[in-house]
């Protein structure tokens, strides 16, 4: 018996190796194959419809990943309501949040598809990641293949949204500093920031920048003043990347080059400082960007992810089980 034991448990370690990587539980992108086989299917067609009915909604996807995973892991977190009557708070009224994360409804619609073909299998956290990578191949971005099988949480942290998301206030050093929390390195921190190539801002972000900074395009400035007074007008929005608003591309590190950007923490890497260079890569190479984008993609999927026996699979996104 303790021979088939040890047999069995050989067998379980080179399969797992073959499948997977490990014997422990791994993100995998066939995780859904025989469970779900329409879910890849599934998620893509509905951000199609999302992003033809509103071209935004795939830079909003996108973000609502990015603020998912920051905040403790890509977990799903940020998707939960809070809720009164047990005294929970959310990551959605956290400061980089509130007002501001969009897309909810699509995700709802999502979930409820998915839970018509396969009640309980596919977590939340798996949405989001799938659709952000969706929404960006819409837009004309790279794709990438995304790892499946999180879990999603039971819980999230209001105070962790309020201190680990980067503010578009913040300096370069900053900026580096935060990143470097989450384990990317300097380089990918730049890729990562591409995704302001596309979506939009509102005017009480950058209002400082168009009115009191030098490090400005004097022309570019007066532009976006137009559309957002030095007083009033706090939610008017502008486009993140004034050169091609909508579509995924490099043209937003163009807009750095030429002192084009549009929050202060776009333009804090090309400044004069140690990302001027990588920036200017960016700018030139569109590809490289791609490439360095989608791997800095998968590596941000794959923060603090819950898998296994750990959180559970929610049946509404909103709320824990």
């Amino acid at each position: 018996m303790a021979f088939r034991s040890h047999y069995f448990n050989l067998c379980c370690f080179f399969v797992m190796i073959i499948l997977f990587g490990s014997c422990s539980a791994q993100l995998s992108s066939y995780y859904y194959a025989k469970t779900c086989p329409k879910a890849l299917y599934i998620i893509k067609t509905a951000v199609l419809g999302a992003v033809a009915k509103e071209s935004r909604m795939g830079a909003s996807l996108l973000r609502l990943h990015f603020h998912d995973c920051f905040v403790n892991g890509c977990d799903a977190s940020v998707l939960l309501d809070d809720d009164d009557a047990s005294n929970f708070t959310g990551e959605k009224s956290a400061a980089p949040n509130a007002n501001s994360v969009r897309g909810l409804e699509v995700i709802d619609s999502i979930k409820s598809k998915l839970e018509t073909a396969c009640p309980g299998v596919v977590s939340c956290a798996d949405i989001l990641a799938v659709a952000a990578r969706d929404s960006v191949a819409t837009l004309g971005g790279p794709t990438w293949t995304v790892e499946l099988g999180r879990r999603d949480s039971t819980t999230a942290s209001f105070s962790n949204a309020n201190t680990d998301l980067p503010s578009p206030l913040m300096n370069l050093d900053e900026l580096i500093s935060v990143f470097s929390k989450k384990g990317f390195t300097e380089k990918e921190m730049v890729a990562l920031s591409g995704s302001h190539t596309t979506g939009k801002a509102r005017c009480l972000l950058f209002r400082n920048r168009i009115y009191n900074e030098t490090n400005i395009d004097s022309e570019f400035a007066k532009s976006i003043q137009s559309n957002c007074p030095s007083s009033g007008g706090g939610d008017n929005l502008s486009p993140l990347d004034d050169g091609s608003p909508v579509i995924f591309d490099n043209s937003y590190f163009k807009n750095l080059v030429n002192n084009k950007g549009l929050l202060h923490s776009d333009q804090a890497l090309f400044n004069g400082g140690s990302m001027d260079s990588q920036v200017t890569t960016y700018s030139e190479n569109p590809i490289t960007f791609y490439v360095d984008f989608a791997n800095a993609m998968v590596k941000m999927g794959n923060l603090s992810v819950l898998t296994g026996t750990d959180g559970e699979i929610r049946t509404n996104c909103r709320k824990v089980n």
